[in-house]
């Protein structure tokens, strides 16, 4: 069922996808706030800060993916006009990734090397942009849901250049362990890749509500 333009059920369900991404990077930092009722057990606060790096790194690498990935799904939501049940699914699959992402960030600040955290926690990435690539596609097949330029505005190939990365970093992470989680640093380069291989194919590159 395609639910009408002026359907304010759509508007809340968009909120409430926003909801979910705020409450989970909310989430992120409270292994952080839970520091300082032990901050009498330490010399300093520097000292703290030193013993937990592993707790600040996890925090900061998870905060820059999760808000990469609502920009990534803003620029696909932002257009959609009205949506059907399959559409909601998509997005609502999309969100239990999120909301799963603070576990194995939790895992990655106590077990940082094991190899099982990495498969986990990269492994969330990759269902994120599996899911938004897939739902890409679903609009892409159904142009009545939006009011996108389909070659423009929608390509599911975005999606599909962030999970090879993904796929690469967990390759790279665990191939060499030293490298720890800095493969994932990967997808700052997938949006330049997925342009390139949109202009090899005469599209341009995508429009963004960063770029506009």
């Amino acid at each position: 069922m395609v639910h009408p333009d002026n359907d304010r059920g759509f508007e809340r369900f968009v909120t409430f996808l926003d909801a979910i991404v705020a409450i989970a990077i909310t989430l992120l930092v409270l292994p952080l706030v839970e520091l300082t009722a032990d901050v009498d057990e330490y010399d300093s606060v520097n000292q703290l800060l030193r013993e937990n790096k592993s707790e600040l790194w996890a925090f900061l690498l998870s905060f820059l993916v999760v808000s990469r990935f609502w920009f990534a799904q803003h620029d696909s939501v932002r257009h959609l006009v009205r949506y059907d049940q399959r559409a909601a699914n998509l997005l609502m699959l999309w969100a239990v990734t999120i909301v799963f992402l603070p576990f194995p960030t939790a895992l990655m600040a106590e077990a940082e090397d094991n190899a099982t955290t990495k498969v986990l926690y990269i492994g969330t990435l990759i269902a994120t942009m599996l899911v938004l690539a897939v739902f890409e596609a679903y609009l892409r097949a159904h142009p009545e849901l939006t009011d996108a330029d389909p070659e423009h505005d929608l390509d599911p190939v975005v999606g599909i250049v962030n999970v090879l990365m993904l796929l690469l970093a967990l390759a790279i992470t665990l191939a060499t362990p030293a490298t720890s989680y800095f493969p994932i640093l990967l997808l700052l380069v997938a949006g330049p890749i997925a342009n390139g291989w949109r202009r090899l194919r005469g599209r341009g590159d995508r429009r963004t509500s960063v770029g506009e």
